[in-house]
């Protein structure tokens, strides 16, 4: 009963400090930059071609 008791507390304890929110690291982020860029290139040369 008590080691059901420990395994359960320790299972609340780390899900209490365990982030749901994904991070992203510094080359996803600039990746993310990157692609945000070219997307922003590729919609003024559509408009400059209209």
């Amino acid at each position: 009963m008590k080691k059901l008791l420990l395994i359960l507390v320790l299972v609340c304890s780390t899900s209490v400090f365990t982030s749901c929110r994904e991070e992203k690291s510094g080359v996803e982020r600039a990746a993310d930059d990157i692609e945000d860029a070219a997307d922003d290139v590729g919609d003024a040369v559509e408009d400059a071609t209209d």
